[in-house]
């Protein structure tokens, strides 16, 4: 297959830190995009930021917040306005579990924390970046979603509700966009060894889902000017090939 370009584009990653995200943000830099991470830990961003040199890419632009600060997504849609005017990509990948318990015995703070994260801080972004989405010959938007709003599974009740709303969300942002030039989907990466699986599954052999990396070539797929799927759903545990690509029958609609 041949590798993807994508020499000038500006992209926003957010949950840069580790897992996806990292495995994303890393394989855009090294393509050539200039990446925006996004996330709490501003060791792990300057690894990240070294990682992507190390692969030939350009520095990248770290930005350390927490996703709740929805003031600091307002200021970082104004800063990327100030230098590009534009946004070419954006991976809403960050994520939290909260914890796996009866619906009933969630703490209101843990709850607020999960939809916060997962829905709330998306729209968040949506509302600030979308203009400059829009301002991109070809804007890209994906969203990290997960397979417990069609399963009802026990005592994942939280990110149930987070993730099924972060679907209705992405789905009515794709129709809004449908006649721009702006595009947006969801992945659900089915399992994969990263922090939030071990810990809601702490006896899981690690070595038995898929590594997070290799769900970047996937990702970036969907991230291209060529890419013109809108308001899907992508499920990568599912459909995955073997060489890491997208299969032939990847595709829930959603739109």
């Amino acid at each position: 297959m041949t590798a993807l370009s994508f020499k000038g584009r500006v992209a926003v990653v957010t949950g840069a830190t580790r897992g996806i995200g990292w495995g994303v943000a890393e394989a855009l830099g090294a393509a050539g995009a200039h990446v925006i991470a996004v996330g709490r830990t501003v060791g792990a961003l300057e690894e990240l930021d070294d990682a992507i040199q190390a692969k030939g890419g350009e520095a990248s632009t770290l930005v350390p917040i927490n996703l709740t600060d929805y003031d600091a997504i307002d200021r970082l849609g104004a800063a990327i306005y100030e230098r590009w005017g534009r946004l070419d990509i954006l991976v809403g990948n960050a994520g939290t579990l909260g914890q796996l318990s009866p619906l009933g015995h969630i703490p209101p703070k843990v709850w607020d924390e999960v939809i916060g994260v997962n829905l709330t801080a998306n729209w968040r972004l949506i509302r600030s970046l979308d203009p400059l989405l829009r301002q991109s010959d070809a804007g890209r938007a994906v969203f990290l979603t997960a397979a417990q709003p069609h399963t009802g599974e026990p005592f994942w009740g939280a990110t149930a509700a987070s993730k099924a709303g972060l679907e209705a969300l992405i789905k009515t942002y794709a129709n809004e966009i449908a006649h721009t030039r702006v595009r947006a989907n969801l992945v659900d990466p089915g399992p994969t060894r990263t922090q939030f699986r071990a810990k809601a599954y702490p006896g899981e052999d690690a070595e038995t889902v898929a590594p997070a990396k290799r769900h970047a070539p996937a990702i970036l797929a969907l991230l291209t000017p060529a890419c013109l799927e809108n308001g899907t759903l992508v499920d990568l545990g599912r459909t995955m090939a073997d060489d890491g690509v997208l299969a032939s029958e990847r595709t829930t609609g959603l739109a």
